[in-house]
């Protein structure tokens, strides 16, 4: 941006003024430039000392562009939305080389990002925003099932291209290109208007879940509810809503000026902003004419209609106690504000709309009518709800039904909150009006009126509630959540039920008791383990296109290098959010269950081999209740080993690359079928420590098993390296320093005798198996161990087959301690090949460290039996060609 010394606004002060009545919504101003700046239409270096800007919203242009720019300004733009969607603002955070939606400036300070769109917008600009996000779902109201592009200005990388006209379209400098959020199709502001409406989705069409297939009735919840958006980045958020829009925030745009021939005013636009001290600071001519304040304060507001119906009043006791609907219970508190207000510098103003016999109002079909956003009726003092819904049936050719039929619906579209209000039939149109425009001139810009069908609206919210004690039958989860949640029977019906995982899904017809169910399960604590819950959205199956095949994505934020967060906002922008889940937030079961009658769909799992394990075991033991029940699975490595990941060619470790292009991997991956192991573990004496040999011997422990399986000195490195994170968690959290640790663990045990095979006996397949002087004993079920050494080793030999991930075969491999781990992970040897087969069973004489999948523990005495666990599981491996380019 620039900033344009005051200089007179060329002929006359209309809309538009100075480049013909075309731009939409602007008040253009010729403005000295005092810094290089750019055009915002064409991106472009403005060459002299003048420019064009918009007074409301900072549009910068050149004098040639002026007639060619069709970007609406921000005082026009909630009248453009098609179907109002509230935005997910996450917590405030920093964000480089972005711009504001609202006043087009750079984001210097802490600033608000939607979780679901690329809308940026600064704390006091948030209220300006109006709810013009994604529309991701169905939710009763404007419900359609053909998309259209949906636009979002700027923040391209300057490397965008124009699908129309090819050229370069992204801009560091400016906020201008613009981006649909579904497709990612990218055009100039001049190109994008002759792209066809219809989105067809792109290039990730079949991996999308589309909007029109997803049900979900949110009226109470916030939008990071309906999403399941971490709780913990809220309660940052709540903190900075006191101070959006109030004075520290607006006085960023108007220094007090210390100007000796200017003064600074504060401006509030209603009862609203007193109530909450939101005001905007505005700096005018100390000999200003009372139109030109009006003017300047309603463009603080981002208001375009004319001054004349408008008048400002000032902040004083009387108008408080005069207007206690500000505040009834306290008017006596109110007047003391008012006496500081009156001596403190800035004089403070409220902006009131003039009375009016007659207006015009428009009304807006509840039902997509093609070629008719709304209809203009005008309105006078007697004009009810009632005699509105009379007049404008005709107007949409529905002159035929009986008005009973019908109710007008008043609808606030904020940023953060769409609020529906039903119109009492006898409710006085013009009194309504007054009423919004008290309480805030710049709500009454963001209110519309639709005409609405009475049906019988359905209300059904679905919970799913975790951490239940598990196998209960559905009559005693019932009972629980009677007596911990004291649910109403008559609204709340449990509809389906988990036994093994103790999870149970709610169907509540209410919303109230959806609303007081979820707050209070959050804070509600069964034997010791907290409750879950997650609103989920009901997938309409049969609605799902033919070659249409989802991708269910999971997301652990804490496995390693922390780059979980980052993917899951990029995930939620470029497929639907609801086809995302954080596995800290319930785990994989919710995602399972929502996608539970889907016909066919892929699975991607965001995290190290552990959280892919937690996934594969989880989708296991729901198999059975899914249409889809053999789901592929591809991996997104985020962990320290990431041994799986390298086997599928996922790649080490992910390292920031694009995630465009790894969903794009992902769709073009191939199918491969893997092992999976069931390792029985029965203990036949009591864990050590116990008194006496009194207690009970554990009972018989069941895992399951991916990679590996390692005994002795393997897990005991494992089981140091475990502890240590546990102390501090703080500090792991990048792969190099995780390496590190392994390596000085490692280095402490070097000195160890091998007696290992004196400890245990080994059985394959039935026959005893003569272990050699070992320090370690490592079962493999993929070709790389230990973050990616080849343990078995290359050479062929005719005693054993070529080891593959799907021959029903495990390897089994001795290492003679730690230095001889040190040299398979460098490459320079590899283990001692001891048997190969389907059935192994494990005598240990003395407890011993054990690891399966890089979890450890230390096993007391008794058998370990491995055998092949049901079917194989479907993996994706990315294909080939990818690797090349």
């Amino acid at each position: 941006g620039s900033s344009p010394a005051s200089s007179p606004v060329l002929g006359g002060r209309g809309r538009g003024a100075a480049g013909g009545g075309s731009t939409p919504g602007h008040w253009f101003r010729r403005v000295t430039l005092t810094k290089p700046t750019f055009c915002q239409y064409c991106t472009d270096f403005i060459w002299g000392l003048a420019g064009y800007q918009c007074e409301v919203c900072n549009f910068m242009s050149h004098e040639k562009c002026l007639k060619n720019v069709k970007i609406p300004c921000s005082c026009i733009a909630p009248s453009l939305v098609r179907v109002p969607v509230a935005h997910c603002f996450g917590p405030p955070g920093h964000y480089k080389r972005k711009f504001c939606t609202v006043c087009r400036k750079s984001l210097e300070s802490p600033a608000f990002r939607c979780e679901v769109c690329e809308l940026h917008v600064h704390a006091d600009c948030i209220l300006f925003a109006c709810s013009d996000c994604r529309q991701c779902h169905q939710d009763g109201h404007l419900d359609h099932d053909t998309y259209h592009h949906h636009w979002r200005e700027g923040n391209l990388s300057s490397s965008a291209r124009c699908e129309v006209c090819k050229k370069s379209c992204g801009s560091s400098e400016v906020l201008s290109g613009m981006r649909c959020e579904w497709c990612g199709i990218l055009a100039h502001a001049a190109c994008y208007i002759i792209v066809t409406p219809e989105c067809t989705f792109g290039r990730l069409r079949n991996m999308i879940l589309p909007p029109s297939c997803v049900q979900l009735f949110s009226r109470n919840f916030s939008k990071l509810h309906c999403f399941r958006i971490s709780e913990n980045l809220q309660t940052e958020s709540d903190e900075d809503d006191d101070v959006d829009g109030s004075s520290q925030g607006s006085a960023k745009d108007v220094q007090i000026s210390t100007d000796s021939s200017k003064q600074t005013l504060k401006i509030f636009d209603g009862n609203d902003a007193v109530k909450r001290n939101q005001f905007r600071l505005i700096s005018v001519p100390r000999i200003a004419k009372n139109e030109e304040v009006v003017e300047a304060a309603l463009r603080a507001y981002y208001i375009n209609d004319d001054q004349q119906e408008y008048e400002l009043q000032t902040f004083t006791q009387q108008v408080l106690l005069s207007d206690d609907v500000i505040n009834r219970n306290d008017a006596a508190e109110d007047s003391n504000l008012g006496s500081v207000f009156r001596e403190s510098i800035p004089e403070a103003w409220i902006i009131r709309a003039k009375p009016k016999d007659e207006e015009v109002i428009r009304i807006y079909p509840a039902w997509l009518k093609v070629g008719m956003a709304y209809v203009s009726l005008r309105v006078n003092k007697d004009s009810t709800a009632q005699t509105v819904i009379k007049e404008v049936l005709p107007l949409l050719g529905r002159q035929t039904e009986c008005l009973q039929n019908f109710k007008l619906v008043e609808v606030l579209m904020g940023s953060k909150q769409v609020q529906r209000m039903v119109l009492d039939n006898q409710e006085l149109i013009l009194n309504r009006f007054k009423d919004i425009r008290k309480t805030s001139i710049r709500q009454m810009n963001q209110t519309r009126f639709y005409i609405v069908e009475n049906s019988k609206s359905i209300v059904q919210v679905n919970l799913f509630v975790s951490g239940l004690p598990p196998q209960l039958s559905p009559e005693e989860y019932t009972n629980i959540l009677k007596e911990e949640l004291a649910i109403k029977t008559n609204v709340v019906s449990v509809s389906h039920v988990y036994q093994a995982q103790g999870a149970v899904v709610l169907q509540i017809s209410c919303f109230s008791e959806a609303e007081r169910i979820y707050m209070l399960v959050k804070d509600t604590v069964i034997n010791d383990k907290p409750l879950n819950a997650a609103v989920i959205p009901e997938v309409m199956a049969s609605k799902i296109p033919q070659n249409c095949c989802p991708l269910l994505v999971f997301v652990n934020p804490k496995s390693g290098g922390l780059k979980g967060r980052d993917l899951l906002y990029s995930f939620r922008k470029l497929l639907n959010p609801h086809q995302v889940f954080e596995l800290t937030n319930g785990g994989p079961l919710p995602g399972f269950h929502t996608f539970s009658k889907v016909p066919s769909f892929r699975v991607l799992v965001c995290g190290g081999d552990g959280t892919v394990g937690w996934v594969l075991g989880a989708l296991e033991e729901i198999r059975h209740k899914l249409v889809c029940s053999e789901p592929s699975v591809a991996i997104l490595p985020l962990g320290t080993g990431n041994d799986l990941g390298r086997v599928l060619r996922w790649g080490a470790g992910y390292s920031g690359e694009d995630p465009y292009s790894v969903l794009v991997s992902v769709d073009e991956a191939d199918d491969v079928l893997m092992d999976r192991w069931t390792i029985l573990l029965d203990a036949e004496e009591p864990a050590e420590g116990a008194e006496n040999g009194i207690a009970e011997p554990e009972p018989p422990k069941i895992v399951q098993m991916n990679n590996y399986c390692g005994l002795g000195i393997d897990a005991e490195l494992s089981l140091d390296f475990h502890h240590a994170r546990e102390e501090e968690p703080g500090k792991f959290n990048s792969r190099f320093h995780n390496k590190g640790v392994y390596v000085k663990v490692g280095l402490q045990k070097i000195s160890h005798t091998r007696n290992l095979h004196r400890d245990i006996k080994l059985q394959v397949d039935q026959h005893e198996v003569e272990l050699p002087s070992i320090e370690g004993l490592i079962f493999i079920n993929i070709p790389s161990w230990g973050s990616g050494a080849d343990l078995w080793g290359s050479e062929s030999d005719n005693r054993f087959e070529k080891p593959r991930i799907d021959d029903g075969l495990l390897e089994v491999v001795g290492v003679t301690g730690v230095v001889h781990m040190g040299q398979v992970q460098g490459g320079f040897r590899s283990g001692i090949r001891i048997a190969q087969g389907s059935y192994f069973r494990v005598t240990l004489l003395k407890s011993i460290p054990v690891q399966v999948d890089g979890e450890p523990w230390i096993q007391a005495p008794g058998q370990i039996i491995i055998s092949a666990a049901g079917p194989k599981v479907h993996m994706l491996k990315k294909s080939k060609q990818k690797q090349k380019k």
